[in-house]
């Protein structure tokens, strides 16, 4: 619940009409999960403007690279 709260905030205080929930991994369903719930309980006037989904390259301990799912959701008024 506290980024629910925190997109709650970012749209009642400041003069964006766009917020945009970011993810990556396993964090992902997360972000998923806030989304709707700040559409769907809280602000029923915001809508999903796009989903954009990456793969991103995060360096491990060893020296190598993985790859890492990302999204990003941009809610708007």
């Amino acid at each position: 619940m506290n980024y629910v709260l925190a997109v709650i905030t970012q749209f009642n205080n400041s003069k964006s009409d766009e917020v945009v929930v970011k993810a990556r991994g396993r964090a992902i369903s997360r972000a998923v999960d806030v989304s709707e719930i700040v559409r769907n309980r809280f602000l029923p006037t915001v809508n999903v403007a796009s989903i954009v989904t990456s793969t991103e390259e995060v360096p491990r301990d060893d020296g190598s690279k993985a790859a890492v799912s990302s999204l990003e959701i941009t809610l708007r008024k």
